[in-house]
């Protein structure tokens, strides 16, 4: 499963770009696509889990 912070950063980049570009049909498309990535991560708990898998302990 992807993590908020992936997704809010793809987001923000999409908007990003439909600023940029001429096109205004590709910008309409490029920030639906956001709004769907950012409805994705708005559940999400605001960390990420880290790379170790849960059962790892850190103690050593």
């Amino acid at each position: 499963m992807l993590g908020k912070t992936y997704l809010t950063k793809q987001a923000s980049l999409l908007v990003e770009f439909a600023r940029t570009t001429s096109d205004s049909e590709l910008s309409a498309k490029l920030i639906s696509k956001a709004a769907d990535l950012k409805s994705q991560a708005d559940p999400l708990p605001d960390k990420d889990r880290g790379l170790k898998a849960p059962d790892v302990s850190s103690d050593g």
